[in-house]
């Protein structure tokens, strides 16, 4: 089973990255592109079988060391 935990900035923290990207964008023409916020994937195989405890144990993961909980938010998905 792998476990997709996507991690973000909360709303309200400043993303430069995000902010060099939309700007960017603006630049080669894309003026739509009002705003953009960065963030990480990280795929987690994990030797388990059931969905509910797989996802128990990715949201430890991602609140004890894949996320900062100050200023960083995730979700979890479970993919077969």
């Amino acid at each position: 089973m792998k476990a997709i935990v996507n991690v973000r900035l909360k709303n309200g923290v400043l993303d430069p990255q995000g902010r060099a990207i939309a700007e960017a964008l603006r630049g080669l023409g894309f003026y739509e592109a009002k705003d953009a916020r960065v963030g990480k994937m990280i795929e987690i195989e994990l030797d388990e079988t059931d969905p509910n405890r797989g996802a128990l144990r990715a949201r430890e993961m991602a609140a004890k060391l894949l996320a900062n909980p100050v200023i960083e938010s995730w979700t979890i998905e479970i993919a077969a």
